[in-house]
């Protein structure tokens, strides 16, 4: 957020509660994966730093679900946490038109429903037109291991305990969640002859659109499983652990479950995958991916000898729980802006989200609409046909969560024509258009746009026997290396060609499809329309399209319990008022 908007050319403050760790990377030390590749790559062709600084600092490239179409394959990288953390840091303090300060914001300053600055714990006011909260896990954080508890924003840190109270006098409603993390194990106690090796990808795909290729020796992670000596040990001390005794109250995340609830929630599986991580080239942390918990240390050590490779692993740092305050995001304008409080926007874990992913990318988003406002030009909202962070962020203020909202490939209708690989062509230009791509990338994205379509044109007209060669690329197994006949061009090019063709019919269908849908998110419904007018609508559902106040027929159609009838009449009564 203070990247964007510094680089936009705005006097920028960044406010943190602890200057060495800006960037760090609170839980698993990798940034990608199902969906979230594809939110890092379209985060990168608007102008956001996460994928530039994953390809200059991690240690192992992967993309997954290369078995299936393009449409869900995922690029992940490993990265040397530390590195990626400094190197953030390093590009935050160097960047024009950007204060960076270690403070702790206690209140946010609010005049007629409006914000006008920040007090931090020194008592110092800032004066300001716009606020973004990206607080993370941090307010009125709370720490459990076991029975044990204590405040804390992440393990080693302090929590923020005065800023939920001010924004709750304002009128915005909190509420709590809970996450978890696993525990790090040193490297050297570990016996890995008895894991299975996961290496990287011989020839790994960048994150960022502005890189061709990296070239630096990957390292790899390591398989290994539970068994039900395991789970027997977990299960005999459950009430041992704080999500079972009782102190957590807030809702964990269902896609990401800790040890207790995969052993009590899928009781009839005798094994859990864990994922054995580095967390860097300088160091002996391994982050034991899947194995999150809030058991006693002792229960964790005594679990992890049952498990194969772990025998005699050492915990560096335990596993824990973590209970926040976030604020229900159904609170948001499509913009990030708070319905409540003017000019203030809220980003990330704040907004009930999980994720480094999800958080970036509504940083920018919230970033990029205080620009648009600062310019007096129309919000910036990426529809659900555009981009995963249209989806992202519509999903959560007009579907709101009870869960900590974590981003998927089947959250999207649309997903052949969002894919990650093209995640420049569908965005880049709004990235330029807003000056953080410079203007060397976007030609070289024209350039190579036009190649791709001159290559289709070409297969399409260039015969081979009794058959073209567009023809022959879309038999099952072909690639473009494989046709007989070839014309020399750059392999992202090539990629670009080859899909265009092999998939023309679905694409050409999700656009159809696109377009109903965009007939929709264009039917505009009045903000101040009165939903006590709809005839034949029940109670509930009126107060829900006037708690929500939908700007679209689209975003109404997407609120749960709206049917087709409750569309249908609602679309007649604003045709009959127009009229």
């Amino acid at each position: 957020a203070s990247l964007a908007l510094a680089r936009c050319g705005y006097h920028t403050l960044l406010l943190t509660i602890n200057l060495d760790t800006i960037g760090q990377m609170s839980c698993n030390p990798a940034i990608g994966g199902i969906a979230k590749g594809h939110i890092v790559r379209e985060i990168d062709a608007l102008g956001g730093e996460m994928a530039k600084v994953t390809d200059k600092t991690a240690i192992q490239f992967r993309m997954l679900n290369k078995s299936k179409g393009p449409a869900v394959w995922a690029p992940r990288a490993q990265s040397d946490k530390l590195a990626y953390q400094r190197m953030m840091k390093y590009i935050v303090e160097n960047t024009e038109n950007l204060v960076v300060k270690q403070e702790l914001v206690e209140n946010v300053l609010i005049s007629r429903k409006k914000v006008v600055g920040v007090r931090t714990q020194l008592n110092n006011e800032y004066r300001a037109g716009y606020v973004i909260l990206t607080a993370g896990t941090f307010l009125r954080g709370v720490i459990h291991v076991g029975k044990e508890q204590h405040d804390g924003g992440r393990d080693g840190e302090i929590s923020a305990l005065k800023l939920s109270g001010c924004l709750n006098d304002a009128g915005i409603v909190s509420a709590r969640f809970k996450t978890g993390t696993p525990p790090r194990l040193n490297k050297s106690s570990i016996d890995f002859s008895l894991l299975q090796e996961q290496p990287g990808d011989p020839e790994p795909l960048p994150f960022s659109f502005s890189n061709k290729k990296v070239n630096y020796a990957q390292i790899p992670c390591h398989l290994t499983y539970t068994n039900e000596k395991t789970h027997a040990i977990m299960r005999k001390n459950l009430k041992k652990s704080a999500m079972f005794s009782g102190n957590i109250t807030g809702v964990g995340p269902r896609y990401c479950p800790s040890m207790e609830l995969k052993i009590t929630r899928f009781a009839d599986k005798t094994s859990h995958q864990l994922y054995l991580e580095p967390e860097g080239r300088d160091t002996n942390e391994i982050y034991l991916n899947g194995f999150s918990s809030s058991f006693p240390q002792h229960i964790q050590e005594e679990s992890l000898r049952t498990i194969n490779g772990l025998k005699n692993a050492v915990i560096m740092r335990y596993a824990y729980a973590i209970e926040y305050d976030y604020f229900p995001p159904l609170q948001l304008h499509h913009t990030l802006e708070s319905r409540v409080v003017k000019n203030l926007y809220c980003a990330g874990q704040i907004n009930g989200t999980s994720g480094y992913e999800e958080a970036a990318a509504q940083g920018l988003m919230a970033a990029l609409n205080v620009v648009r406002k600062l310019r007096k030009q129309e919000p910036f909202v990426l529809d659900r046909s555009e981009a995963y962070i249209g989806i992202l962020i519509d999903d959560l203020v007009t579907k709101g969560t009870d869960e900590p909202y974590r981003m998927f490939t089947s959250r999207a209708e649309f997903r052949l024509l969002l894919r990650q690989d093209n995640a420049d062509q569908r965005l880049m230009r709004y990235g330029y258009a807003f000056g953080l791509i410079p203007q060397k990338h976007y030609a070289a994205l024209e350039r190579r746009n036009t190649a791709a379509k001159r290559l289709e044109k070409w297969l399409r007209r260039t015969h081979y026997h009794n058959t073209t060669l567009d023809k022959m690329l879309r038999r099952q197994g072909m690639t473009y290396e494989k046709l007989p006949v070839t014309k020399k061009a750059p392999k992202d090019v090539t990629f670009q060609a080859e899909l265009a063709i092999k998939y023309e019919c679905y694409i050409e269908r999700q656009k159809s499809n696109v377009a109903k849908f965009k007939k929709l998110e264009t039917f505009h419904i009045p903000h101040d329309f009165n939903y006590s007018v709809l005839t034949g609508v029940k109670r509930e559902t009126k107060e829900k399209l006037a708690q929500r106040k939908p700007s679209s027929i689209g975003q109404a159609s997407r609120i749960p319990g709206i049917t087709q009838d409750d569309l249908n009449i609602l679309v007649l009564t604003i045709k009959g008022l127009r009229k």
